[in-house]
């Protein structure tokens, strides 16, 4: 059946972007250590752009405190310019032996721009998954037009990728609003 296909690949791109904004969300500052934070940070490991987890052990010794401890001393400068060129906000410094990150507490300001940065990414992925829906529709109308499948065939197959686009923009939402709250929470 070449509809369940359809539907197959459009569930897994619509389960893919919900799951990638999940990931994505961990990354935005709440005012809490979080290793996450640090996820698309790299740093030039001889020549080589590798993530910070690469080149050093992370730890959360305190609430607003990570600390990040090189394998290789060289690395300590290097670590801190990845992390203050990442442009989050993040002042490292290092004592000779580790780098102490700071997690600076949020201004209500910096909360809310930072909240607004949660409902975009959340747009953006809500618009990936209507274009998936969007995909799948065409596919499923140039089947009925090539008589593949029947036109009750095609109607339950679009209420069915409608349905997945509903439940998908929904989690999008979901994980959005509780992030924003988390973020807007002094």
């Amino acid at each position: 059946m070449p509809e369940k296909e359809i539907h197959s690949r459009a569930e897994k791109k619509m389960h893919a972007s919900a799951e990638g904004f999940r990931k994505e969300l961990a990354t935005v500052r709440t005012g809490r250590a979080s290793l996450a934070i640090l996820d698309g940070v790299t740093v030039d490991y001889y020549g080589q752009q590798t993530p910070l987890s690469g080149v050093a052990s992370l730890s959360i010794p305190e609430p607003q405190m990570i600390v990040a401890q090189p394998w290789d001393r060289a690395m300590l400068e290097p670590l801190e310019r990845a992390i203050r060129a990442a442009d989050l906000g993040l002042n490292p410094s290092n004592d000779g032996k580790i780098v102490r990150i700071p997690i600076p507490p949020l201004t209500q300001e910096r909360r809310e721009q930072f909240a607004k940065k949660v409902a975009h990414l959340g747009e953006e992925r809500k618009t990936a998954v209507r274009q998936v829906r969007r995909e799948a529709n065409d596919e499923l109308k140039k089947l009925l037009k090539e008589k593949k499948i029947s036109e009750d065939d095609e109607r339950r197959s679009l209420e069915q990728i409608q349905k997945l686009t509903d439940r998908h923009t929904q989690q999008i939402d979901e994980l959005a609003k509780g992030k924003e709250k988390e973020i807007l929470e002094i």
